[in-house]
């Protein structure tokens, strides 16, 4: 009643189930009965309350309420309810993160826990899509305190709010800074001691900084190595890099001043004297964050369409949120100093194939009530990402979704001179410019050149 709906019926798999009652209410048989049970009892609503379900399943069940027109809602999953995003009780429509995301994924609570209890723990970039999970999962873990950084107030505040009202605010500190600003980040380090950071502060929008080179390396580069330079100078205990799986084999300024930022960090653990653990996570698309597709093709099918695709070949691998995120903690338990790790995403997905669920989801039907358009690949993106670049050698880890990349490092020596070279030119050279003296570093790197 609370929730305005009127309980009929109940269906369930496990058939030993069948022909209880619960609640007054008779579980009379498997779900695949609901097209018998729309034509008896007139229902018009179904709630799938399978959080621990596969998606393959849900899938299944999404579509048989389509195809007799009922609608659809679900309890969320498991990975949402344990991490506190939301309670078991609340139910929402269905959203392609439940169809589109793996099974859940085993994590190592106890592991994470022993990681971050206790402990002051950075996030950079607080306010983004990744960084505030970030900082929901590492409360829940039971960390003595979390400095929640970010340079955008509008994000910050949102995130702030959560912790407080979900009772973290005694543990949570909302600081305003910008990681290039040496003089604020080192104010922040000596006055929190931080144990753990995880950088998660970047640009990454691939079409906008491909028309602005200067800044992804700014941000994305010398960013990283302004905040890993004070990581190491105050000797915390970890660093860790959120990258991207398009800092392999880059063909986008955004995937390659990411790559550089691996490679910084690397260079990092390797100098004399430190005593900090560097080591960078890569994963590829996170279904629902900011700029990515599916907001994009929410807000075309509210417009009534055309929901616009790139190609219809592209490809791209995809991640909930919170499946990366723990994945990200699970990976910074594991590492030792100057790995990269990439988090196995499953199968690729057509994106066309994203649009077509996403129009059906929302009670339309493809290239009859909402087109979808071809507008071809924009500068710096692929048809597919890739998983590894080729002097790089994946080898396994202690958890099975999680890889360690072997590769030679660079000398900080040489790194350091090649920030430098950099810092100095972002004003002075082109665009063209500023991609060849990156392709110089990182030399897989496949610049897009305007004409």
């Amino acid at each position: 009643p609370g929730l305005g709906m009127r309980p009929i019926v109940f269906l369930d798999d496990d058939v030993s189930k069948h022909h209880w009652h619960i609640h007054g209410i008779h579980v009379i048989g498997k779900p695949e009965a609901l097209p018998q049970v729309k034509e008896k009892l007139g229902i018009r609503k179904v709630v799938l309350a399978l959080p621990s379900a596969s998606r393959k399943r849900i899938k299944e069940l999404v579509d048989l309420a389509r195809e007799n027109n009922i609608v659809a809602q679900i309890v969320p999953p498991l990975s949402e309810i344990a991490t506190g995003k939301v309670l078991a009780n609340q139910v929402r429509p269905v959203e392609l993160e439940d169809l589109l995301g793996r099974d859940p994924v085993a994590l190592d609570s106890e592991q994470i826990e022993q990681l971050v209890s206790g402990k002051t723990v950075m996030v950079t970039g607080a306010g983004g899509s990744i960084g505030s999970e970030l900082c929901r999962q590492i409360a829940a873990k039971k960390a003595k305190s979390i400095l929640l950084i970010e340079q955008s107030e509008v994000q910050l505040f949102p995130i702030e709010q959560e912790l407080i009202q979900k009772g973290y605010g005694g543990t949570s500190q909302a600081l305003i800074a910008d990681i290039l600003d040496e003089e604020r980040m080192r104010y922040i380090f000596e006055r929190f001691k931080p144990d753990i950071v995880f950088h998660a502060a970047a640009h990454k929008h691939v079409p906008l900084m491909e028309a602005q080179p200067s800044e992804a390396l700014k941000n994305n580069t010398l960013g990283t190595a302004c905040v890993a330079a004070l990581a190491s100078q105050y000797a915390i205990e970890r660093f860790v890099l959120i990258s991207t799986d398009k800092a392999i084999n880059p063909t986008s300024m955004m995937g390659a001043s990411k790559r550089m930022a691996e490679l910084v960090i690397q260079s990092y653990q390797a100098k004399p004297g430190n005593r900090t653990q560097f080591m960078a996570v890569r994963f590829g698309n996170v279904l629902g964050s900011s700029g990515s597709v599916i907001p994009v093709f929410k807000k075309q099918i509210a417009e009534g369409g055309p929901v616009t695709v790139t190609h219809p070949d592209v490809t791209r691998y995809f991640m909930t949120i919170p499946e990366a995120v723990g994945l990200v903690l699970q990976s910074a338990t594991l590492g030792h100093g100057g790995e990269i790790f990439v988090l196995d995403m499953g199968e690729p997905i057509k994106i066309i194939d994203d649009a077509k669920q996403l129009i059906e989801l929302s009670g339309f039907r493809p290239e009859i009530d909402i087109a979808i358009q071809f507008v071809g690949l924009r500068p710096g993106e692929k048809l597919y990402e890739e998983l590894q670049h080729n002097d790089e050698r994946l080898g396994k880890t202690e958890h099975p979704r999680v890889r360690c990349l072997l590769a030679d490092w660079k000398e900080a020596e040489f790194t350091d001179k090649k920030l430098k070279q950099i810092k100095d030119s972002l004003i002075t050279m082109s665009r063209s410019e500023l991609k060849c003296l990156l392709q110089d570093f990182v030399p897989e790197y496949t610049p897009f050149f305007e004409d």
